[in-house]
């Protein structure tokens, strides 16, 4: 029997991004920190950036805009050149609104738009092509420190967050097509892959630690995901998802700063409802062909410039190994690249102003940056701080 491929495993991989990039955050460079510091990219396929809390009163305004593309099709961990469709392909822009409501607490109010969503028929077949755009999913998001502590030549911080999605685009759009000897008018449920949403509301667990070495200026972090996946409307329920990541990042001169993360994640086979299967229409999935594990290495580059910080990351996945079977194979990862900006600011400076004290001050970020007495970093624009 000639192997299927269809969308489902892509579908799942696409969910997870629609939540990865408002899990982890959106760009949070270590050059802007004030209170924790940070490392990586904010990409929902990249795996997101190693993120803290902000200080207390900062707001955070970010952005970023991500192309993903795919050919690959694998069997295990095997790519195969067999294929009903010729490939997917995506632009998605991401917006967060982030504020430190305390010096420990961090609300985050995050959705994405999907410029495209693409599946292209089988020799770029328009009757079998299906495409979308529109809003996807809205995440609340709020984090917590649980530990920070400086020191003259280190900085450690924990956090952990719990956050929440909402579907807010379409899970079960469909697409007309005209019958083109009677002229009737026919609908199509779009493939899972293409839908703006997977319908169900979601959460997550997340935890960040970091170390910072000052003197050595070089930041290592570590994250740990985990999305709790709900079932939708349509009795379907994408498999939970689990990610671990380790980021290491240093600054090469005064605006660029250079991380590589390494990241692992696995995510569970779909579950659908046997009674949706009986009385009901499912949509074009193969739940078998679904889940999978895969190791990532990200190169990401940023620079930071006062409060804004642009930064440019590609994913290269090292290794894949698809849900398969002896009928249906898998589309996996191929291309995904991810460009965002960020910008932050205090909406209100503290009420008492520091007195000066005998010492040093010092930029915990940037310990090259230094004075008499109470002042600010001219390189990223944080509040220097007494040597202990």
């Amino acid at each position: 029997m000639k192997t299927k491929t269809r969308t489902a495993a892509m579908a799942t991989g696409l969910r997870v991004a629609g939540l990865l990039l408002p899990t982890m955050g959106l760009l949070h460079p270590s050059a802007l920190r004030a209170q924790c510091c940070s490392a990586g990219s904010g990409s929902c396929i990249v795996g997101g950036a190693a993120q803290g809390v902000l200080q207390e009163h900062e707001m955070q305004l970010s952005t970023n805009f991500q192309f993903l593309g795919t050919e690959a099709f694998y069997k295990d961990h095997r790519r195969v050149e067999e294929r009903t469709f010729d490939g997917f392909r995506s632009r998605y822009q991401y917006f967060k609104l982030a504020y430190g409501a305390s010096p420990k607490l961090t609300l985050s109010l995050e959705a994405g738009y999907h410029l495209l969503k693409e599946e292209i028929g089988l020799g770029n077949d328009p009757a079998s092509t299906f495409t979308s755009s529109g809003f996807g999913d809205l995440v609340v998001f709020p984090r917590y420190q649980v530990l920070h502590s400086k020191r003259p030549k280190a900085t450690n911080e924990i956090a952990i967050g719990l956050g929440y999605k909402y579907p807010l685009g379409a899970y079960n759009d469909s697409t007309a097509r005209v019958e083109p000897f009677s002229g009737q008018t026919y609908y199509i449920t779009k493939p899972t892959a293409v839908q703006l949403s997977s319908g169900a509301q979601d959460f997550i667990l997340y935890a960040f630690l970091h170390h910072g070495f000052l003197r050595a200026k070089v930041d290592l972090s570590a994250t740990a995901m985990h999305i709790r996946t709900g079932w939708n409307p349509n009795g379907e329920k994408l498999g939970d998802f689990t990610s671990l990541a380790l980021f290491a990042s240093r600054p090469i001169g005064d605006l660029l700063r250079l991380t590589l993360q390494a990241r692992y994640e696995t995510m569970g086979r779909m579950l659908v409802n046997g009674n949706i299967m009986i009385f009901g229409k499912p949509t074009n999935y193969f739940p078998e062909a679904t889940g999978y594990r895969k190791l990532f290495l990200t190169p990401q580059v940023s620079v930071s410039r006062g409060p804004f910080t642009f930064f440019a990351a590609t994913d290269l996945p090292v290794y894949q190994y698809m849900n398969t079977s002896d009928f249906y194979t898998q589309v996996g990862s191929q291309h995904t690249t991810t460009v965002g900006l960020s910008y932050r600011f205090l909406v209100k400076r503290p009420a008492a102003e520091v007195k000066k004290v005998a010492g040093r001050y010092y930029c915990p970020m940037h310990p090259e940056e230094n004075a008499d007495g109470p002042a600010r970093c001219g390189k990223c624009g944080m509040d220097l701080e007494l040597e202990k």
